[in-house]
């Protein structure tokens, strides 16, 4: 048996990390205790507990257990598992992992037991499945995100589970143990199972072989992580290519995920540079498309060929601070009437195609001005554009 499966935890308060959910007066912790946990989605990264919180639910409230895969899942294999418990006391929780992936169809199979309450339903993803879930299934449930385990919280899980085996390796060994495996704890304890097989005397040479870059987060410590990514984005923003490569290269060389870096260059992209230079967003978006498929070493290239170009680009916040500002007025209760031609009084909507381009009209039921141009770059000739078009 893996020392992964061996020393999962089965019990709530065994689990490693989650404090925010499992701490002491946490909500979940609490609607656990008191049995009143509706249906709920669990989503997170790999190895941060998704499937071992699920089982340890089902442990506390002492409800049957199924474990199913929405990739392989059947309509029927679900209408038996319902029809077994249909006039049975006890009522099972059904796990689901990667629930992002069920059809539509299956999302419409669970809806009336959901709605009945005749099962306990427990999705996991490792990305957030509000947006692929009908809007029916997230009005029957609750949605809790589970994050990274921080290395505290790794470093006593490891500790536990080297005593249990009666095994000891020097600090650095177990530092890098815990820093390399970026949050994930089965990722932590293979790697530790790798270590055992190589002898007491393991050195952290050997260990780097195994595995040359940190997985998940990347850096070995969160601080560093935070540090040098925003480092890497202050850098791009205030223009400075050499500084920009630099950290670049740090946080590859400290194993940062290529799709993480596109991730933060593409916001960049369009939240610092915008429409002083349009073609950033696209440039930014094809980088992530490459590195997804190409991977280290070579996402290398194009990453430092999206740094060079976005730290070169005219800057400029302006539809950033655009939609801020409209945001706020909405929140705020700004919420104007629609101008009748725009909805129910077609008739007088003034299409502009027929007035060469241009005719004043009421947009907006009352003033409101949220943008102001940057003057910089692209943005000057968007200004051109509007005076053109009004003119």
């Amino acid at each position: 048996m893996s020392l992964a499966l061996k020393y999962r935890p089965t019990h709530l308060n065994e689990i490693v990390g989650q404090s925010h959910l499992l701490g002491e007066g946490a909500v979940l912790l609490t609607l656990i205790e008191k049995n009143a946990l509706i249906h709920s989605f669990f989503y997170g990264a790999t190895g941060v507990g998704k499937t071992t919180l699920a089982r340890a639910i089902a442990k506390y409230l002492q409800y049957p257990f199924y474990e199913l895969n929405a990739t392989t899942l059947k309509v029927e294999e679900l209408r038996n598992i319902f029809k077994t418990y249909a006039n049975a006391l006890e009522k099972p929780l059904i796990f689901i992992d990667e629930i992002h992936r069920l059809s539509k169809n299956q999302q419409e199979v669970l809806l009336p037991f959901m709605e009945n309450q005749s099962a306990l339903i427990i999705g996991a993803s490792t990305e957030n499945p509000y947006f692929s879930l009908t809007s029916a299934m997230r009005s029957r449930s609750h949605l809790f995100e589970l994050k990274p385990i921080d290395n505290l919280s790794m470093e006593h899980y490891l500790e536990r589970v080297l005593q249990a085996e009666k095994t000891d390796f020097s600090q650095d060994v177990k530092n890098f143990l815990i820093t390399s495996s970026g949050g994930d704890a089965r990722a932590m304890l293979n790697l530790l199972e790798s270590a055992k097989a190589l002898g007491a005397e393991v050195s952290l040479e050997q260990l780097k072989s195994i595995r040359p870059h940190a997985m998940q987060q990347g850096s070995a410590e969160a601080d560093s992580h935070y540090h040098l990514t925003s480092a890497l984005i202050k850098s791009i923003r205030g223009s400075d290519v050499d500084a920009g490569l630099y950290y670049l290269a740090r946080l590859i060389n400290g194993g940062e995920p290529p799709e993480f870096l596109a991730r933060r260059l593409a916001i960049l992209a369009s939240e610092d540079i915008g429409n002083a230079n349009p073609n950033a967003l696209n440039l930014s978006a094809s980088t992530l498309t490459i590195v997804k498929q190409i991977g280290y070493p070579e996402a290398r290239i194009p990453l430092a060929q999206l740094v060079v170009y976005l730290a070169s680009c005219p800057k400029s916040n302006s539809a950033y601070l655009a939609i801020n500002s409209a945001l706020k007025a909405v929140q705020e209760g700004a919420i104007v009437p629609i101008p009748s031609a725009l909805t129910k009084e077609k008739h007088l909507y003034l299409n502009p195609h027929n007035f060469e381009g241009w005719v004043e009209q009421e947009y907006l039921g009352q003033p409101m001005r949220f943008y102001t141009s940057s003057k910089q770059g692209f943005e000057k000739t968007l200004d051109g554009w509007l005076e053109k078009i009004r003119d």
